[in-house]
């Protein structure tokens, strides 16, 4: 329901509702986006978002394993390459890439360039110009150079037709309907003849892979099938690179991410945990031996949630983690289980979009994506904890949303929490609306990251802006993460509720003028708690699901709720049905303006539309906006902005 990086299909069971509904509305909802939707907008607003879309972002980043040299991604300027300290920087290319992978020996870079289906694999050794390596038609992704620095493995999915994942815009259901699987598969590059192997089935899509520390075996986590739909079922394989054999060794009890092998070679260790969409990654980290026996977990009871991690040393693990909503690293040793805390802080520190970072082979020494509430991102380098920054992109960036907060609650027994972002300016005596904002997941969590551009529009017009982390969300351990299982709408509504709560004791909030909104599962919830209570003088619910039974054959992802409903809507329809807004839509009394992309596959369009149509039935002030030709995740920057824009506008008109 919320993210994921894979790979095109056409597909099946369609409801008929999205096209009966489509061809009486969908011309409006478009024309609407291209006319006065965009022409009405307040002034102030535009040159707001102009400056808050000016921020850098960067991707990724990766540090040297000698710790001499970083590179860093910056979305739409390239691949830089910088000493430890900042000095000696050369730009290495100036497109929107964002793979990269330094050689064991810090000598080479790997990366790929070029548009997303065209891209190609380089090398650049030493201050030598980069050297294209392969030749490919089809989409590459994740270089990782073998122990030995001979050859480099990468993902390869050949003819793709679109970019990889869920999360981008499906393709149009016309004609013949069949499902076609273009599977991604394990490609090495020996770098110096540039001789491109294929050494995986291409009947198995391949998610992840790590090379053996001999660089004979890859531990590759896959499943046969849809890509954008099997990930919630993928097990653990070796591959025999010289053979071009792989097997199962480990079949997970639920969904597994990031498998590493072990320095000794005997073990591969991984991540194991409920997790409702591909990248966002939490659970606990396990440990198996490369036969598929022993099983360990080795952090059991943690109240976090581990979100990636990298061997540094024989017997240690570094842990990147999720801690009730901030970012923390430690050390564990393995032997004994012991877990060290390096660092915590009330911040996100990224590598490639989750909690994380690069680090080099001392164990010691790293790169980071570091952002706040208050900190536009900029890329940090030197020992864990005391990193020193290489970028300055967003130095100018001025902040005009308020502080933020982190809150702490009980509910049902559970500690929850959630940040608090107060107005841009808070005047004495005076009471301000709060807007709710639900994160998608529900496996995920609100972290103290840099705003995105709706919570900072909210912030700086004088909304507080209350960010829960209800059950079923990372920070808290597998327990919390679990506790929504066939009970959506439940536990965790009761949680954001007591945390509205919990805030109505602070005199500058006013609760009686409180909004919702989301995106995703954020969406499904909006429209949940609207039928559950009249609190909410507004709603904005985007890309929601009201219906879980037509939901289950609309959507390209149904591998996703099995996991959490218990079995398939064929065979148990009741659970379905009881989290379903459908099933409450008649309690429905707030104004809700609903948003999706034409061409969502996570959550699809019929499931606003339907919605949509019964607020319309019984008489409920809603609008419903269709962006043209978006996916899950929206990309164009004029319906970014649009959407920003008419949020605010909607609570703005009710609160």
């Amino acid at each position: 329901m919320a993210g994921g990086d894979r790979f095109d299909s056409l597909r099946q069971n369609r409801s008929a509702l999205f096209f009966a509904t489509m061809k009486r509305t969908l011309t409006v909802a478009l024309l609407l986006i291209a006319s006065a939707g965009l022409a009405q907008q307040n002034g102030s607003d535009d040159d707001f978002l102009n400056r808050l879309y000016k921020v850098h972002t960067f991707p990724s980043v990766a540090i040297s394993p000698d710790g001499k040299r970083v590179a860093w991604a910056e979305k739409k300027h390239g691949i830089t390459i910088a000493s430890l300290d900042g000095s000696n920087r050369r730009q290495l290319t100036h497109g929107d890439e964002e793979w990269m992978a330094w050689s064991p020996d810090s000598h080479s870079l790997a990366y790929l360039a070029g548009p997303a289906k065209r891209r190609q694999l380089f090398v650049r050794k030493g201050n030598q110009p980069a050297v294209q390596i392969t030749r490919v038609r089809g989409f590459l992704a994740e270089p990782r150079w073998s122990p030995d620095g001979r050859s480099v493995g990468v993902l390869l999915i050949e003819n793709a037709e679109r970019a990889a994942g869920p999360l981008v815009a499906m393709s149009r259901d016309v004609g013949v309907i069949e499902e076609r699987f273009a599977e991604q598969r394990i490609a090495i590059v020996d770098v110096a003849t540039k001789q491109l192997r294929i050494v995986t089935p291409p009947d198995l899509y391949v998610y992840h892979f790590d090379w053996s520390p001999d660089s004979k075996q890859i531990a590759a986590m896959a499943a046969p099938g849809s890509g954008d739909n099997n990930y919630w079922i993928a097990q653990l394989h070796v591959v025999d690179v010289v053979a071009s054999t792989i097997k199962p060794v480990y079949k997970p009890s639920l969904q597994i991410a990031n498998p590493r092998w072990s320095p000794d070679g005997r073990s591969i260790a991984f991540i194991e945990g409920l997790m409702s969409d591909e990248g966002s990654t939490g659970g606990d980290l396990f440990l198996v031996e490369r036969d598929g026996s022993h099983l360990r977990n080795l952090t059991p009871e943690i109240h976090a949630s581990v979100t990636s991690f990298e061997w540094s040393g024989s017997d240690e693990i570094t842990l990147s983690e999720d801690v009730a909503g901030e970012s923390a690293l430690a050390r564990l040793h393995v032997a004994d289980g012991k877990l060290e805390s390096l660092w915590r802080g009330a911040e996100a520190i990224t590598e490639r979009g989750v909690i994380g970072m690069s680090m080099a082979k001392d164990g010691r020494t790293s790169a980071v994506i570091r952002s706040s509430f208050s900190r536009a991102p900029e890329v940090w380098a030197g020992p864990i904890g005391a990193w020193k920054p290489l970028t300055h992109a967003n130095a100018s960036v001025p902040v005009t949303w308020g502080e933020a907060k982190s809150i702490h609650w009980k509910s049902d027994g559970f500690d929850v929490q959630g940040w608090l972002l107060a107005p841009g300016k808070v005047e004495a005596g005076r009471r301000y609306p709060i807007v709710v904002s639900i994160h998608g997941g529900p496996a995920s969590a609100s972290v103290a990251r840099w705003p995105a551009e709706q919570a900072a529009l909210l912030s700086t017009k004088g909304y507080f802006v209350f960010f829960p982390n209800p059950r079923g969300s990372y920070g808290q351990g597998e327990t919390f993460t679990r506790a929504n299982v066939k009970d959506f709408g439940g536990g965790d509504l009761r949680d954001v509720l007591t945390g509205l709560d919990e805030l109505s004791k602070d005199p500058r909030i006013d609760t009686t003028r409180a909004g919702i909104s989301g995106w995703s599962y954020g969406g499904y919830m909006t429209m949940w708690t609207v039928t559950q209570t009249q609190r909410f003088k507004a709603a904005v619910a985007g890309a929601g699901i009201v219906n879980w039974q037509s939901y289950y054959g609309e959507n390209d992802i149904d591998q996703w709720m099995i996991p959490y409903f218990g079995a398939s809507v064929y065979d148990d329809p009741v659970v379905y049905a009881k989290s379903s807004p459908i099933t409450f839509i008649k309690d429905v009394k707030t104004p809700t303006l609903v948003l999706v992309g034409e061409r969502d596959g996570e959550c699809p369009a019929p499931q606003s539309f339907e919605f949509w149509h019964a607020l319309k039935a019984l008489g409920v002030e809603t609008t419903l906006v269709v962006y043209a030709d978006e996916g899950h995740s929206i990309q164009k920057p004029e319906h970014k902005r649009d959407i920003a824009r008419r949020l605010v506008q909607w609570f703005d008109k009710h609160l």
